[in-house]
């Protein structure tokens, strides 16, 4: 089964840095990450995991979880997350699942089929940098796949959770390169009459496209 925005996101159990889990208990009410590293001990993912850790207060604020998955076991895990605290000067506080196996990466469709040195010493394919943002319902709200060659921005992922929690709680889109706090699109669901009555400062661009001050 094709994963595409709007599916729910399949419910699996695994073992991870911070005990066994089963993924939709797991999501409970929160938002949550789910973001796939190709191997322990590799100097792009530890650069990321990093970045994640020190984003810790960050995801707080915006009701989110973090989960992160590499293809190896737990004891190499709790061994790489030494050097990830060290490197980067944070203490990694989310876990960490141990996917040895590729079930939950083969589950998400994680594993790379383009990067043929991308493999562990049998010959299987290590994962690529998948991301799924998953909300309190379990949906599927982004799913974005970078190669393994390429360290993920992860404020990027912060500012689409921004404008994922903005539209849900407002009748508004974002537009490019928008920014938490900067004007936002009102839904072209909304006629402008009905504009008027929602939100203050309505400028009309055109009839299709009508900015407002940000709710927040």
């Amino acid at each position: 089964m094709s994963l595409r925005l709007g599916s729910t996101a399949p419910d699996f159990e695994a073992q991870t840095t911070k005990g066994p889990i089963k993924f939709h208990e797991f999501i409970g009410d929160k938002w949550t990450i789910l973001f796939s590293h190709p191997a322990d001990f590799t100097p792009v993912c530890t650069t990321e995991l990093g970045v994640v850790a020190a984003l810790q207060d960050e995801w707080e604020k915006r009701n989110v979880k973090v989960i992160g998955l590499s293809a190896n076991g737990l004891d190499d895990h709790q061994k790489w997350i030494e050097d990830i605290n060290e490197v980067n000067s944070v203490t990694l506080d989310f876990p960490i699942i141990a996917d040895a196996d590729r079930k939950v990466s083969t589950l998400y469709d994680m594993l790379d089929h383009q990067d043929a040195t991308n493999v562990d010493a049998k010959g299987i394919p290590f994962t690529v940098r998948s991301v799924f943002i998953i909300d309190p319902k379990k949906t599927i709200r982004l799913i974005l796949t970078y190669p393994a060659s390429t360290g993920r921005n992860f404020d990027e992922i912060l500012r689409v959770i921004d404008s994922l929690q903005l539209g849900d709680q407002h009748r508004i889109t974002t537009p490019a390169n928008w920014k938490k706090g900067d004007d936002v699109i009102i839904h072209p669901s909304v006629s402008t009459a009905e504009a008027h009555e929602l939100f203050k400062n309505v400028r009309v661009i055109k009839p299709y496209l009508r900015l407002t001050k940000s709710p927040f």
